[in-house]
C-alpha cells in the first residue's frame, strides 16, 4: 500500500534528524513530504520511530493513505533525474496514466 507522510518540524536539528531517518524509509517527493510504500505494520513502525524523534508540543506529522487505483500526477519539474523512471511516482499531469 502507498501512503504520503509529511511533517512540519520547528527545530532545524530535529528536522535534519527526521529527514535522514525518512530518506531511509521512503521516497522523498519534497523536503518534508515522502511516499511510503509498504505494509500497514511497516508504516506503524515508521510512525512509531517518528513519534520518538519529534517534539509533540511543537512538531506535526501527518500520514495519508493513497487509494490503490487513484489518479497520481504531478505538475512541474521531474522528481527524479532525467532518464530514471519509477512507476510508483506520479506521472506528469497530462501524461500516461498507470
Amino acid at each position: 500500500m502507498n501512503w504520503i507522510v509529511a511533517y512540519d518540524v520547528s527545530s532545524p536539528r530535529r528536522l535534519q534528524r527526521i529527514h535522514r531517518f525518512m530518506v531511509g524509509q521512503a521516497s522523498p517527493i519534497e523536503y518534508s513530504v515522502f511516499l511510503f510504500v509498504g505494509t500497514a505494520k511497516q508504516l506503524e513502525a515508521c510512525l512509531a520511530e517518528l513519534g520518538r524523534l519529534i517534539d509533540p508540543r511543537d512538531d506535526d506529522v501527518r500520514c495519508y493513505a493513497l487509494p490503490a487505483r487513484g489518479l497520481q500526477a504531478r505538475i512541474g519539474c521531474a522528481t527524479l533525474p532525467a532518464g530514471i523512471q519509477w512507476t510508483g511516482l506520479p506521472a506528469p499531469l497530462g501524461g500516461p496514466l498507470p
